[in-house]
């Protein structure tokens, strides 16, 4: 297993929840870096598995606590929760960048914080966490998790919806419109697209495998800096 920095506490402990040690391992191995490694397995079967884990989890959660809800609610909220950029927070909120296992090209491109990375990964935790201790611990562990994109209407709307919270977050605070400039780099079945986002003179970046997806990345980062300034 990778091992923990002095001073930072485990990945489990900041799970909550007692994963076998293999399939953790597992689900925080990248393609890139079982590829370098002889073809060891990753983490995408995991992934797979998660991301039902992830979706049935927040269904019920959202249909049992929203009575009143209709069916376009109900789905508008599930994809906010279960995006790629509001499970990208989930991750960073509780360091689980520094816990993946990455190949050379990733690590020198910054995989550690690609908002790609870090939802799949997270997902894959989800499956670790339901094959290890089962349906009830993974339910648990996904909804604590999400739990504050929730409880934070204010960060659940950015998470939802980051370029339309970041225009209206720079009107409020009198700063220039976001204007948004894109690139993509990689083969035609791997691009990765990346977006730079400006307010003023502020500039902050995101990635992903689409260009709306990357500019959503780098509204929400923008968003983040701006509430903090505000």
């Amino acid at each position: 297993m990778t091992e923990v920095p002095a001073g930072e506490r485990p990945l489990t402990e900041e799970l909550g929840v007692d994963i076998d040690e293999q399939l953790l391992e597992r689900a925080l191995t990248h393609r890139s870096y079982a590829y370098e490694h002889g073809g060891i397995p990753h983490n995408e079967r995991l992934e797979f598995l998660g991301d039902s884990v992830l979706g049935l989890a927040v269904t019920v959660m959202l249909f049992t606590t929203h009575p009143d809800l209709d069916e376009g609610e109900l789905a508008k909220r599930r994809a906010s929760v279960v995006s790629t950029v509001a499970l990208a927070e989930v991750a960073r909120g509780i360091g689980l960048g520094r816990h993946l296992r990455l190949g050379r090209g990733e690590e020198l491109t910054g995989g550690r914080d690609k908002d790609s990375i870090l939802a799949d990964t997270m997902e894959a935790v989800f499956g670790a966490a339901f094959l290890s201790a089962g349906p009830d611990a993974a339910t648990e562990l996904v909804l604590r998790l999400t739990a504050p994109l929730l409880a934070d209407p204010e960060r659940y709307g950015a998470a939802m919806d980051p370029k339309t919270s970041l225009q209206e977050l720079a009107a409020r605070l009198g700063c220039p419109p976001p204007m948004y400039s894109v690139v993509s780099a990689g083969p035609d079945h791997d691009r990765v697209f990346t977006a730079t986002v400006t307010v003023g003179e502020l500039a902050c970046t995101g990635q992903g495998s689409s260009k709306k997806t990357a500019e959503m990345s780098a509204a929400l980062t923008a968003w983040r800096q701006l509430s903090d300034r505000a």
